[in-house]
């Protein structure tokens, strides 16, 4: 049950001193720094008040550190909700966010539960780099009226509109606005180049802030933009709740929930990269899950773990799950002892801090190292970037992992060989026993060799062999050996090759069928020497079976 266990308990059992906990109360208060600004400026590119974030930031960091399975994690809101949570908010106000994050919470846990995480891993990286590249660019493109100082009232949520009415309120672009936000971006760009263990984002957001009100410059703040802004946490409560919501809001939970569990799990194999730890998937979306109830409870946004602020923690030098608590500690002192001070931020500040962010969520050198790969995987790619800006990221995920796996499966039906005639190859050790299947073959005997996995994709080509033969011969004989797999497509289709057989009087001999393999066509009651099927385990065995059925057949 150890998968199952919180790796706070784990590193609680090990032994937990002073010096562990100085080292997670630094890491903790270096991250709060950085998750500080970044949660507020999420939030509100999110369609929600800063206060959400740093909700979200407190009680959801804390519950994934506390409930999760990986030691150096830390959680909150990140850019790739930013997109799901925006059109929920507009589609189906706040209160069905809450519901869609309930019951992503909920899918989590069962997911962890189940044990469904080990198969996250295998969603394909150029889907996932494509729909992190179009959040990325669909972040910055949010962020433009607020940099610019444009005089917009409603800014239209797609991607074409949006930058149409971008291009028809440039006249009212505010110099000082501009100014702010190229101030904060300079800061930011210069600290990551010179001096990169300073929270540059929190830096940009001081000067620029102190700035704004010594100036008395006429630039939207976080104050005049959310002047009823709440400057303490909320009770917990729940949104009324009914079965014709719940089922409305399914399609937009599962979005949160497989968005929260990729990232939580990618960042958690980012931190047992920089660790040398390894973490407990299945507990970690759990972990994840039981986070985003807490979130919702206090009002919250969706949750997940957040690479760039785990990597921060473990270069401040986190030991155990404790950083993360901490962070969110540091982050909650912050909102009960200093939340005046953020109504003095400037709105195009976290403009800037949200371009540097989607910059790096592109991942540039990644994506443009995926165009330079196979045109199946460049499709893919581009294919999922284009659905997330310009359709849906739902519509953009189900594409792109459809798209992958169906070229997925043609590349492999690549690679199963069907032959009839060829020689084992002696220099080849896994065949170097092999006998060749032509040499003393008796008269009405054929011989098939199937290398590779059966499966749907590959499952009509034998059929598509014996066609081809011309004639039907009194005994076939299927080398499996080296057939590792067969999946339900590939047993019909041997089903139909010995219904073929047995209408025109032939025997059909299985030889060398593996574990796997055997076990799916005895479930279907292809075994013994039913309907004039045999089963041996060799292939000189095959043979001399062959040879006394040819001969009872021929005489």
């Amino acid at each position: 049950m150890d998968s199952f266990t919180p790796k706070i308990l784990t590193t609680m059992r090990e032994g937990y001193d002073f010096s562990l906990y100085k080292a997670d109360a630094i890491a903790g208060l270096t991250v709060a720094i950085v998750a500080l600004p970044l949660s507020m400026a999420l939030a509100i590119a999110s369609g929600a008040s800063p206060d959400k974030g740093l909700v979200t930031a407190i009680i959801a960091g804390f519950l994934i550190s506390f409930f999760g399975g990986s030691r150096v994690q830390v959680g909150g809101p990140t850019g790739a909700f930013v997109v799901v949570v925006f059109n929920v908010i507009a589609q189906h106000g706040y209160d069905g966010l809450l519901i869609a994050t309930l019951m992503a919470g909920l899918i989590l846990i069962a997911a962890g539960v189940f044990r469904i995480g080990r198969l996250i891993k295998f969603i394909p990286h150029p889907v996932v780099t494509g729909f992190t590249a179009g959040i990325a660019v669909i972040i910055a493109s949010s962020q433009v009226k607020d940099f610019l100082g444009l005089s917009l009232e409603n800014v239209p949520s797609e991607f074409v509109p949006k930058w149409q009415a971008y291009a028809g309120a440039i006249a009212s672009v505010h110099i000082a606005t501009v100014l702010v936000g190229l101030g904060a971006l300079a800061v930011i760009v210069a600290l990551r180049r010179f001096a990169p263990k300073l929270p540059g984002f929190l830096i940009a957001l001081i000067l620029t802030a102190a700035v704004v009100a010594f100036l008395g410059l006429p630039v939207d703040t976080i104050g005049t933009r959310f002047p009823d802004m709440a400057s303490t946490i909320p009770m917990p409560s729940l949104p009324a709740i009914s079965w014709a919501r719940m089922v409305e809001l399914l399609p937009s939970a599962f979005t949160i929930a497989f968005l929260a569990g990729i990232e939580a799990l990618l960042s958690a194999v980012v931190a047992d990269g920089m660790t040398g730890s390894r973490h407990r998937s299945n507990q970690e979306l759990i972990g994840q899950g039981i986070a985003n109830l807490g979130s919702v409870a206090f009002g919250g946004l969706p949750a997940t773990g957040a690479i760039a602020r785990t990597a921060t923690n473990i270069k401040a030098g986190a030991k155990t799950p404790v950083a993360g608590m901490m962070h969110a500690l540091f982050i909650l002192i912050f909102v009960l002892f200093a939340s005046d001070l953020m109504a003095y931020v400037p709105m195009a500040a976290l403009a800037a801090i949200l371009f540097v962010v989607a910059w790096g969520m592109c991942e540039i050198d990644r994506f443009i190292a995926l165009l330079r790969m196979p045109n199946s995987d460049r499709a893919v790619l581009l294919l999922t970037f284009g659905l997330t800006i310009l359709v849906d990221l739902t519509v953009a995920i189900g594409v792109g992992v459809t798209l992958a796996s169906l070229l997925f499966m043609a590349r492999m039906s690549e690679t199963v060989l069907l032959d009839n005639g060829n020689a084992a190859d002696d220099d080849d050790e896994f065949h170097r026993d092999e006998l060749d299947q032509r040499d003393d073959l008796p008269k009405g005997v054929e011989v098939f060799r199937i290398s590779g996995p059966v499966f749907f994709g590959v499952a009509g080509e034998l059929l598509d062999a014996m066609r081809k033969i011309g004639r039907t011969p009194k005994v076939i004989i299927l080398r499996m050996r080296l057939v590792p797999m067969l999946d339900a497509s590939g047993v019909t289709m041997i089903e139909e090759f010995i219904e073929q057989a047995r209408v025109s009087g032939a025997k059909i001999i299985l030889s060398g069928v593996q574990h796997q393999p055997k076990e799916m066509l005895v479930r279907v009651g292809l075994s013994g020497d039913h309907a004039g099927v045999f089963f041996e385990t060799d292939y000189v065995a095959a043979l001399n079976l062959a040879r006394q059925l040819s001969t009872i057949t021929l005489h």
